[in-house]
């Protein structure tokens, strides 16, 4: 249990809320150099230069992909994926275990649909957590164990998986973002940080219209969103051609003087760059009402389920890397359930068992349109969150709520064209500490670099100059799913 001393951290510090974060326009300038330069703080021009330098390291250009649904506040792994019916309800839980496609393995009753499939999901159920946190979310989703912000200085500046991605792979078709995030608060989700801002995620809430939710789930007949391609009043598509035109007279005279040839190539990324705001392919990948209706009825309307069709549309139009927050409000996240009184939390049962449902539909929805329409071989889908909870029960006042607990958490993938219909690792008899097969963070990315065909020993520079590779911890690909 001495994973308890190692997590102490309140989730409620660190949020600065009053700080003004990302970009701010000022002026209709500054727009159109937000819309060419860095679209949600995510520059074309230095995407596409990666892509380029993913080419040169020898890497085939297959159209793999990755979508990351993101559990924020980290689910119990007893409730969800490894059930303990022979326990003390304490230990156990309020839900029953249910069979499953996949002969002697059980999960939650509130995953039938998943249940129903199993055979084509793999579990693990002994992922090692240790030191990861959330407010800000970090370790699990750079696979690394130095990203900890509370703890060290330069702890957010770990880069995310997608953002080493967007760097040495690119994306899969030109014109398009390599990495999406769908995300309420910037907290939830890991960005660029050493990469540089060029390899932050574009987030994917400004640019289409989605439900808007209250913070405990309740929706608001309202839509966020969905103005990020539209233009400021006054720049109309003719104006912004002819001021490319005018940009690319004068890096033309600027060439002259310039050596090196780095100014001929910077102008070729800047006219990829001016594709992607002029141009109709990132629009429509986003615009969820270029999806024949009944395709999105069989989604639902739920955002979380929108979000999940979106991630498809740009998966299949050449999105690399998309991250879905499955989370309704500002703090630690929706899945973070402690059970508090009077808190927006919930435990297992009121907190925990609404979500289940939800879940188990857009993720079976989402595997399914995949595989229907030939991509789950190239798509990696993953759901997790930070860490797991507590075995057993009552934390914090509340009868039936779990607290953090970083010693062993349970996830589940399919597709990507790896081995499924297994089992990895296992937990003690109480589901509090892992019993065989570890698996770390690290362990996490390299197997996605490896989907990816990212190689395992690249590096990157610290703001000190220092290397960093891109796998630490000797992570390695979990050989069971290759």
């Amino acid at each position: 249990m001495g994973h308890i001393l190692r997590h102490t951290s309140h989730a409620f510090t660190d949020y600065h809320p009053r700080d003004p974060e990302g970009l701010t326009v000022f002026s209709r300038r500054n727009m159109l150099k937000a819309g060419v330069a860095g679209l949600a703080g995510l520059s074309l021009p230095g995407l596409l230069k990666a892509r380029e330098q993913a080419t040169a390291i020898g890497r085939s250009m297959t159209p793999k992909s990755v979508i990351l649904l993101w559990m924020a506040g980290g689910p119990s792994q007893i409730d969800t994926w490894d059930p303990k019916p022979d326990r003390p309800w304490i230990n156990r839980g309020p839900f029953k275990p249910i069979s499953t496609a996949l002969p002697g393995t059980f999960i939650c009753e509130h995953l039938p649909k998943q249940a129903a499939m199993l055979d084509r999901f793999s579990l693990i159920r002994s992922v090692d957590c240790y030191k990861s946190n959330h407010e800000p979310n970090r370790v699990m989703q750079t696979g690394n164990r130095d990203a900890v912000p509370r703890e060290r200085a330069n702890g957010g500046k770990y880069p995310a998986i997608g953002s080493v991605v967007a760097k040495f792979r690119g994306v899969n078709r030109p014109g398009m973002p390599p990495y999406v995030v769908f995300t309420r608060t910037p907290t939830h989700v890991a960005w660029g940080g050493f990469l540089g801002k060029q390899y932050d995620p574009m987030d994917g809430n400004h640019v289409t219209k989605l439900p808007a939710y209250d913070e405990v789930g309740n929706p608001l007949n309202e839509t966020t969103g969905g103005d990020h391609f539209q233009l400021p009043a006054g720049l109309s598509m003719e104006r912004l051609t002819q001021r490319r035109a005018l940009m690319k007279d004068f890096d033309r005279i600027r060439a002259h003087v310039d050596k090196s040839g780095s100014l001929e190539t910077l102008n070729d990324y800047q006219r990829q760059a001016y594709e992607m705001l002029l141009g109709d392919h990132a629009r429509q990948a986003f615009d969820l009402s270029r999806e024949p209706q009944r395709n999105r009825d069989r989604y639902g309307e739920h955002l979380w389920s929108q979000q999940a069709l979106l991630a498809r549309r740009l998966v299949e139009a050449g999105v690399s890397f998309v991250t879905l927050d499955l989370n309704y409000h500002w703090s630690s996240g929706t899945w973070d359930n402690h059970g508090i009184p009077g808190g927006v939390y919930g435990g297992i049962s009121k907190g925990l068992q609404p979500l289940l449902p939800l879940f188990d539909h857009l993720l079976t929805t989402l595997v399914n349109d995949l595989e229907e329409r030939g991509l789950l071989d190239d798509v990696l889908v993953m759901a997790m969150g930070e860490f797991g909870r507590t075995p057993n029960m009552g934390t914090q006042g509340s009868v039936d709520g779990r607290n953090h607990w970083p010693a062993v958490m349970s996830m589940c993938l399919a597709g990507g064209g790896l081995r499924h219909g297994q089992v990895i690792g296992a937990s003690d008899p109480t589901g509090g500490e892992i019993a065989n097969r570890p698996v770390t963070p690290a362990d996490l990315a390299a197997t996605i670099y490896r989907h990816m065909g990212v190689p395992l020993d690249l590096t990157y520079l610290e703001s000190a100059g220092r290397p960093r590779h891109i796998v630490e911890e000797n992570g390695q690909p979990l050989p069971e799913l290759f």
